[in-house]
């Protein structure tokens, strides 16, 4: 691409932050807490576990990204690490499967919010049209402009971050701390607490997208690494700040009471009956920043891939547009993905085809079942002393394991499973095969 140095760390930090907070922390504190029994340092501590996965994963894929700047992320790492066929397949799952899956269900969940937002009858065909709006939108937004992306990116993640910040603020003040320290109960030492990583643990899903955009940030060898490291713990930071802070101020019986409606009672409480609807103008806003940021790191995938001709019709694919100045055939390529699933979404939740879950739970756990592949790497880097630190060489991979252990445990409570990993492999054979073939 022509114009390399479009971004800079704060675009990547709020890439990040952007992607990982959307509206799923503002309506998950009473599942939490039902999950603990009320029990407000247990759900805190859940936070911190499943933290695990997302802090050191990010510590560990930064030492990666420290020696390298070349398209594709997670891509790039894999065919430096191993071969082409594994960094193929894994880029196949991830243009296939992971983005435009979480695309598609994060606009459809702002098509809900709009529908709440202006009292509009919420039927599945209207949330899936105005979710078929937002993507058409933001796909253009990106395809004319990427600094403009970048900006609207920025300028969303500092706004969802305003009601977290209050929320949880004004909990600490007008709410009763003490409560939040209540350690020696039953369900500590039962452990059925640790159901709780259930609701949490995918609220921290979204991280690597940043490293989809390395080849065009600024200094990306210092930047990259750095928002791997600052923006998971500021996520840490504000997801506890404001779980802790509603829950002493509301009560947990409250929130468990009310349910989803606590977040409305709150914002009522604290700022007046208009704040309920400036929130649900701030979620569709945080909603909106996730599905950017993520459409920012799926759009530039398959021109990763064309460039190591691990895609169909790589040519034309790795093609830079002149007067846009991207891979315009990569963007469109992305585009129809994401709005296939779209669709698919549509037709599994009007059927019920997947019971409970929705199409981005098939391919969320793998995902992090197959960064253990990078974390692997980092370690044997640690142990031939390629990587000096015995923290950041041996220490850091270790923990990622476990946090990709963890959520893999997670994720097998699913009775959909077997399915999604099957699925899952298909996708991943495929890829391999396609490049064994491309290089025979």
């Amino acid at each position: 691409m022509t114009s390399k140095n479009k971004y800079g760390l704060l675009t990547c930090i709020t890439m990040i932050v952007g992607v990982v907070i959307g509206s799923g922390i503002f309506f998950k504190s009473d599942d939490i807490l039902v999950a603990t029994n009320g029990n407000i340092f247990l759900g805190a501590l859940a936070f911190c576990i499943a933290a695990i996965s997302i802090i050191f994963g990010s510590l560990t894929v930064a030492e990666l990204a420290a020696r390298t700047d070349k398209p594709g992320g997670p891509i790039s790492y894999a065919e430096d690490a191993y071969n082409g066929g594994i960094a193929c397949a894994l880029g196949w799952f991830q243009v296939f499967l992971y983005y435009p899956t979480l695309i598609a269900v994060v606009c459809y969940v702002v098509g809900i919010y709009t529908c709440i937002l202006f009292g509009l009858s919420a039927t599945l065909e209207l949330q899936i049209l105005i979710g078929l709006i937002a993507t058409l939108i933001i796909f253009l937004i990106n395809i004319l402009s990427a600094k403009l992306a970048g900006l609207c990116q920025n300028v969303a993640t500092f706004i969802k971050l305003i009601p977290l910040l209050l929320i949880g603020i004004a909990g600490f003040i007008f709410g009763d701390p003490s409560s939040a320290i209540e350690i020696t109960t039953p369900e500590f030492q039962s452990a059925t607490w640790l159901s709780a990583l259930i609701p949490i643990v995918f609220a921290f899903d979204g991280w690597i997208v940043s490293t989809a955009i390395s080849h065009e940030v600024k200094n990306a060898k210092r930047n990259i690494p750095i928002a791997l490291i600052f923006s998971p713990l500021l996520v840490l930071i504000m997801y506890l700040l404001y779980f802790i802070g509603i829950s002493i101020y509301l009560g947990p019986e409250t929130i468990i009471a009310t349910k989803d409606a606590h977040v409305e009672l709150v914002a009522t409480q604290l700022f007046g009956p208009w704040s309920a609807k400036a929130l649900i103008i701030f979620v569709i806003i945080s909603v909106a920043g996730t599905a950017n940021g993520l459409t920012m790191g799926l759009s530039r995938l398959p021109y990763s891939l064309a460039i190591r001709n691990m895609f169909p019709n790589a040519k034309k694919v790795s093609s830079i547009d002149k007067r846009l100045d991207i891979p315009l055939y990569s963007y469109l390529i992305a585009l129809g993905i994401t709005l296939f699933w779209l669709a698919m979404h549509y037709i599994t939740t009007k059927f019920n085809i997947l019971g409970g879950s929705d199409v981005s739970e098939i391919s969320t756990t793998l995902n992090y079942v197959l960064f253990i592949l990078l974390y692997v790497h980092v370690l044997r880097l640690g142990i031939k002393g390629e990587i000096k630190s015995f923290w950041k060489g041996k220490v850091n991979p270790i923990f990622a394991i476990l946090g990709s252990l963890i959520i893999l445990y997670v994720g097998m409570q699913n009775p959909l499973f077997i399915f999604y990993i099957s699925f899952c492999s298909i996708i991943l054979i495929i890829a391999y095969r396609f490049w064994k073939k491309s290089v025979a």
